[in-house]
């Protein structure tokens, strides 16, 4: 963990294993890091990538959290829901592909949260793959299609394979009332629950 920090922390990419997938992590507030990022997994630069981050105090940091915001936060995380909020300026636009938005999300997985604990910033929660292909969920085939291609990333956190699960629900919060953007391991009836 303290490894895949340093690596990060110099700008490096990490592949990690989440409550869902392996993501593909780099500090998600160097813009040169994230545009390595893009390179890696040849992904189009108008497509935002999500991010995972410790607490809602780093959330505040990134985003504008009201105090109802604040609460619906903590119904929520950690677990498999990225929330869409207002972004900072201190959020990078290669982030967010220009948009006034950003997804963030605190995992429910041990490895990543002990990753999030070592970092003082957000790491970017993308999936580990091509980008068009499915997620992969074993760390030896993602070695394997990484393996022939530059850039690659720099460190991959192998526990092994991970159970099948659909990408995180994802929550946009930006409005007068909360919409559902794409529906995951939470369902619509789980999250209405969640909120009320």
């Amino acid at each position: 963990i303290q490894k895949a920090a340093d690596v990060i922390r110099r700008g490096g990419a990490v592949v990690f294993p989440t409550d869902t997938i392996y993501g593909l992590g780099v500090d998600a507030l160097k813009p040169y890091a994230v545009e390595r990022l893009f390179k890696i997994k040849k992904r189009p630069a108008m497509k935002p990538v999500p991010i995972l981050i410790k607490d809602i105090e780093m959330v505040k940091k990134l985003a504008f959290v009201s105090g109802k915001i604040e609460k619906a936060l903590a119904a929520v995380w950690p677990g498999a829901v990225t929330v869409v909020l207002e972004k900072k300026g201190i959020v990078p636009e290669v982030l967010t592909a220009g948009k006034r938005t950003v997804g963030l999300r605190i995992a429910d997985y041990k490895i990543a949260q002990l990753l999030m604990e070592e970092l003082d910033s957000p790491l970017t929660a993308t999936s580990a793959n091509f980008s068009g292909e499915s997620p992969l969920l074993c760390a030896d085939e993602i070695i394997r299609i990484f393996e022939k291609h530059y850039p690659r990333p720099d460190l991959i956190l192998d526990a092994g394979c991970l159970p099948p699960s659909p990408p995180s629900t994802v929550l946009d919060l930006t409005g007068q009332k909360p919409k559902i953007l794409r529906i995951g391991p939470v369902t619509k009836k789980q999250l209405l629950e969640i909120l009320k």
